[in-house]
């Protein structure tokens, strides 16, 4: 199967995990191997970028293996995001999940603020990931200004609803000409199937492996469920059709009776 390019780096596993709610380091360690991801994502708030000690959540993260992209989540504003990445930036960090949400109710992000700050961060220089809602106008707007992908949420961060937004996504896929990764909302296995059979490029999942009962054996469902849907994908499925089409010859027995 063909790897997932982002900017100028190659991936071979299209599931990328969140680091949040995890009930201890190694229960995220033990997600982390099973899930078999080569990218997770970060609260920049949530880590000590200098000091990985051994309570630290980079701890927990195999640098060699996996990339660890740094999320601006506590943002209100794009001035707020801005220096989050810059922060990061100071630490060796450079590939940014913009996230940009002031509403604390439903974490929604906010468009046009999102839309300013990865304008300025693409202008700096940083591999820009935007969280946004599943806007196709909006996608195309971040697209242009250098985003290396965008991420339209299929529902409500942690709300584990699974594609409340199929038919939004679905237009950001086909206009998209950088990768489409849809993160948020995602509770089930099957979720993240269907999101990669629609087209999306990879998915993001955090609160449905965290807050599972077994955490590793949900994150290796989801690695499962994501790469027998990327399989059948390029195996080319069968077209579907309004009438019945009978699956053996129709004369089967004409010659005997």
């Amino acid at each position: 199967m063909k790897p997932l390019i982002i900017g100028d780096k190659e991936y071979k596993s299209r599931l990328f995990l969140g680091t949040g709610k995890f009930s201890s380091k190694d229960a995220l360690h033990s997600a982390i191997e099973s899930s078999g991801t080569e990218m997770v994502t970060c609260a920049l708030r949530r880590i000590d970028v200098h000091d990985a000690g051994s309570d630290d959540i980079l701890a927990a993260i195999d640098h060699d293996k996996i990339e660890v992209m740094l999320n601006t989540s506590g943002a209100r504003n794009a001035k707020e995001a801005v220096k989050i990445a810059k922060f990061g930036r100071a630490a060796g960090y450079n590939t940014i999940k913009l996230e940009i949400h002031p509403d604390p109710t439903y974490l929604l992000p906010d468009p046009y603020e999102t839309l300013i700050a990865a304008t300025e961060l693409c202008e700096l220089g940083f591999k820009v990931l935007p969280y946004i809602n599943a806007d196709p106008v909006l996608a195309k707007r971040l697209e242009d200004v250098g985003c290396v992908a965008v991420m339209p949420l299929g529902a409500p961060i942690g709300s584990n609803q699974g594609l409340q937004t199929e038919a939004m996504l679905r237009i950001i896929i086909e206009q998209a000409k950088v990768p489409v990764i849809v993160d948020a909302g995602i509770g089930l296995p099957s979720h993240a199937a269907a999101a990669i059979e629609m087209g999306a490029d990879a998915v993001l999942v955090n609160t449905a492996i965290a807050a599972a009962g077994d955490p590793a054996k949900m994150a290796k469902a989801f690695a499962m469920a994501v790469e027998s849907a990327e399989m059948a994908k390029v195996a080319g499925p069968a077209g579907t059709q309004s009438h019945a089409s009978a699956t053996s010859p129709n004369n089967t027995f004409d010659e005997i009776f």
